[in-house]
C-alpha cells in the first residue's frame, strides 16, 4: 500500500481521482483489482493535502455504483456460466468456493448483500455480476448499490482523512516532546554520573596508591 500511496502522490490530483474512479469500477464490474487499497491510500493522500477528500469520495463512490451496474448487466446477460469462466480465469479470488459463500450470502440476505457486500473483499466484486445472474430485480439492486456505494466511499474517505490529520498532529507533537524528553535525559544523565564520578574520586584515590598486595599482609 505504501508504494501505491508513492506513486499516487506523484500524479496530478486529476489524475488521482480517474484512477480511483476506474479502479474501483473496474473492480466492481467482477475483475479483481486492489480497489480499496486505491481508496485507502488516496484518502491518506487526503490527510496531507495532496488531494481533497470529497473528490475522492465521489470518485469512489461514482466508479462502486456505475462499476457495479455493468457488473449487473454483464452479469444478467451471462448467468452463472459467465461466473464460472471468471472463476477458472481467476481460481484465487472467483473460484468455485468464493462463488458458493457469495451466493449463500445472497440467499440469506437478499438484496442487503448488495448494500453490506461493498465493505466484504469478495461481495464487493461479485455483487453486481452475481446480483444481475440471480435476476434480482434492478431496482431494488440500484438502490443498495448506491447506498453501499456512498456509505463505504464517503465513510472510508473520511475515517482514513480525520484519522490522517489526527495522526500527523499527533506524531508531531509527540516528536517534539521526543526531543525534549531526549535533551532532558542527556542532561540529567551526565549530571548524575558527573556527581557519581565526583563522589567516588576521593575513595578510589587511596586504592590506587596503595600497593597491590597491602591488605594481604
Amino acid at each position: 500500500m505504501v508504494d501505491v500511496q508513492h506513486w499516487l502522490s506523484a500524479l496530478p490530483p486529476g489524475v488521482i481521482y480517474l484512477i480511483v474512479a476506474g479502479v474501483i469500477g473496474v473492480e466492481s464490474m467482477g475483475v479483481p483489482l486492489p480497489g480499496e487499497i486505491v481508496l485507502v491510500s488516496s484518502a491518506l493522500l487526503a490527510a496531507t493535502g495532496v488531494v481533497q477528500p470529497e473528490w475522492v469520495a465521489a470518485a469512489a463512490a461514482t466508479g462502486a455504483i456505475v462499476g457495479d451496474s455493468i457488473g449487473y448487466a454483464v452479469g444478467r446477460r451471462g448467468g452463472r456460466p459467465l461466473l464460472e469462466r471468471l472463476g477458472r480465469r481467476f481460481p484465487k479470488h472467483l473460484g468455485p468456493a468464493h462463488l458458493a459463500r457469495a451466493e449463500q450470502s445472497f440467499a440469506r440476505h437478499g438484496v442487503w448483500a448488495v448494500f453490506f457486500g461493498r465493505f466484504v473483499a469478495l461481495l464487493r466484486i461479485l455483487a453486481g455480476p452475481l446480483a444481475g445472474a440471480l435476476h434480482v430485480p434492478y431496482r431494488r439492486f440500484l438502490v443498495a448499490n448506491a447506498a453501499g456505494g456512498l456509505v463505504w466511499a464517503f465513510g472510508t474517505t473520511y475515517l482514513l482523512f480525520y484519522l490522517g490529520r489526527a495522526a500527523e498532529h499527533w506524531l508531531k507533537d509527540i516528536s517534539w516532546a521526543g526531543l525534549v524528553l531526549a535533551v532532558l535525559a542527556g542532561l540529567v544523565s551526565t549530571w548524575w554520573l558527573r556527581r557519581r564520578a565526583k563522589r567516588l574520586a576521593p575513595v578510589e584515590a587511596p586504592d590506587r596508591a596503595e600497593p597491590v598486595g597491602a591488605t594481604e599482609r
